[in-house]
């Protein structure tokens, strides 16, 4: 049998990327999924938005990977509560419950702090942080309700652990969900919910290919280019590789973790 089955997943900004390697390795570990992404542009975002076509492509990589996986597929911006919360209602109503929740979406712009303005701060925050908010209270009350426990994953970055400069917005968002992490790890404790969040560095993603970022750190390189190196010989991580740690603590295996904030950062936050 497999790990997850017969478990639900709540997966958030799932069109691409590391979302998109989130669901697939749930759904082959025997967990139903629940998708959402917004398919579309961000004001303020950095980098390129993703479609409804990337989302399709999610979808049949689910039904290769885990043809017997069911999965409830819908375009949706953490932005809106509402819309999170029928989300959450309806995985409920169709498939029983959710066991676990991956608050994965997620945008990124840059700046030095004398061109960065408030809307550019405002949008990552309202995106990064509070659409982390949303997922959870859309679905936490269904996982209380059902007495089964769970585990709630955020998805932050080592940005939430280390000062990195030249994104505000971004590296404030990030915090931010550690805070989450650990206030609701003590408040879900009761319930045999496990709340951790995941800190991964550069990921070979629309987002780890941030053009103009490099451009600014180059040009502060003699003394910020520490900050962005890492320890292990690795530039960019694949996707795959923080799947691998989603996967472990969705599980029984991690049942005696939670506000943890567990680094897949290849040693960069050790500097």
């Amino acid at each position: 049998m497999s790990r997850l089955e017969g478990k639900v997943a709540f997966i958030t900004g799932a069109a691409r990327g590391q979302g998109r390697s989130h669901a697939v390795r749930l759904a082959s570990e025997g967990a139903h999924v629940v998708i959402s992404d917004i398919c579309g542009p961000v004001d303020h975002n950095m980098i390129k938005p993703s479609s409804s076509e990337d989302l399709d492509k999610t979808l049949q990589a689910i039904a290769d990977a885990a043809p017997g996986s069911k999965v409830i597929s819908r375009q949706v911006d953490v932005r809106d509560a509402d819309a999170l919360i029928q989300l959450a209602d309806d995985a409920v109503a169709e498939l029983g419950g959710i066991d676990i929740v991956v608050a994965n979406a997620g945008i990124l712009n840059w700046a030095e702090v004398s061109d960065y303005t408030t809307e550019m701060f405002t949008a990552v925050i309202d995106v990064n942080l509070t659409g982390v908010f949303n997922t959870v209270r859309a679905t936490v009350p269904h996982m209380i309700e059902a007495g089964r426990g769970g585990s709630v994953i955020l998805i932050s970055s080592a940005a939430g652990i280390k000062g990195q400069p030249f994104t505000l917005g971004y590296t404030a968002a990030k915090h931010g969900v550690v805070g989450i992490c650990r206030g609701l790890a003590n408040e879900l404790g009761e319930h045999r919910i496990r709340v951790n969040s995941i800190h991964p560095s550069g990921v070979e993603t629309a987002m780890g290919d941030a053009q103009g970022l490099m451009e600014i750190i180059m040009k502060h390189a003699e003394t910020m280019g520490p900050l962005f190196m890492n320890s292990l010989p690795t530039l960019m991580a694949d996707p795959s590789d923080i799947s691998n740690a989603v996967a472990f603590l969705a599980s029984d295996e991690a049942a005696m973790i939670t506000g943890l904030q567990m680094k897949i950062d290849m040693g960069t936050t050790n500097r």
